[in-house]
């Protein structure tokens, strides 16, 4: 395991600038924002890759997540729901396509930067698209994503957060052995799993195989609210011994959107917390 910290905290600052603080800061790896301001996923061009390749051999950072999550970029006109629509499950076709477009285009970016994995989510049910519709459309909308993935070795890891359609792990457990496709795993984030009150060490089981990358922050009680680790009551030395139960072996990407404000003191005061505890974090 190594930290590693997502540049969706410095939403107000340039890729460049969040990559030379967060290396500054002493990470091995960075997720990398797959919307505005860093990388917006509307198209792809091999020079994007080339200069981004450059600045993080140059700041000796690996990549561990290209975070195309939410869509920010795509409205000029935002919606009631702007953070994860449009969706593979929307209810208008158009959009389904502009977000198999956008998911299409970061699975080429991220084999051509070298990124093994990238996250995505399956989106809110909106009104007309009932659970039962929504199940049929999200295995429809993710089989050639999951082909485009297979051909180019870009695994794809879908997040599970509370209120989306794939909230809970089982859910996802589920969705990955229907679809049988070894490109598609979760994008862990632990502290979702602490607000909906699942059992750590039962998720952690249940998706051992399929984890691709693991967002960590630290959460007060239930509430979802991003804080940085050590600011709320999730028992870090216990997580660690249940993530050393399954040999997890990959990124532990700390996770702070919600520090705009102070990007720079949220990834410092991570790092402080969290070193003494994953001692064995090659940091």
């Amino acid at each position: 395991m190594q930290l590693a910290f997502s540049t969706n905290a410095f939403s107000r600052h340039s890729l460049p600038y969040a990559l030379q603080t967060i290396a500054a800061a002493g990470y091995r790896g960075v997720e990398i924002l797959a919307d505005k301001p860093h990388w917006y996923p509307h198209r792809f061009h091999p020079g994007d890759v080339q200069r981004l390749r450059r600045l993080l051999e140059r700041r000796r950072l690996a990549v561990s997540n290209i975070n195309a999550n939410c869509t920010f970029g795509y409205w000029k006109d935002a919606p009631p729901e702007p953070f994860f629509e449009p969706s593979l499950i929307s209810p208008q076709a158009r959009h389904r396509q502009a977000r198999s477009a956008m998911i299409r285009h970061t699975l080429r970016f991220a084999h051509a930067l070298g990124a093994e994995n990238i996250s995505i989510t399956s989106g809110k049910l909106l009104p007309t698209m009932p659970p039962e519709k929504a199940w049929r459309q999200l295995l429809e909308s993710l089989k050639p994503l999951l082909d485009l993935a297979e051909k180019l070795q870009v695994r794809i890891g879908i997040e599970c957060e509370p209120m989306l359609f794939i909230e809970w792990a089982q859910e996802l457990r589920e969705l990955i052995d229907r679809l049988g496709s070894a490109m598609l795993g979760a994008n862990l984030d632990l502290g979702h799993s602490v607000v909906l009150g699942e059992d750590l060490e039962v998720i952690l089981q249940l998706l051992r195989d399929r984890i691709w990358n693991c967002h960590l922050e630290d959460i007060a009680g239930r509430k979802h609210y991003h804080l940085i680790p050590g600011q709320g009551t999730i028992d870090f030395r216990h997580l660690k011994s249940q993530l050393d139960a399954i040999a997890y072996d990959r990124f532990l990407t700390v996770e702070l959107y919600s520090y705009p404000d102070r990007p720079k003191t949220a990834a410092e005061e991570s790092l402080r917390y969290l070193r003494p505890i994953f001692t064995e974090l090659d940091i």
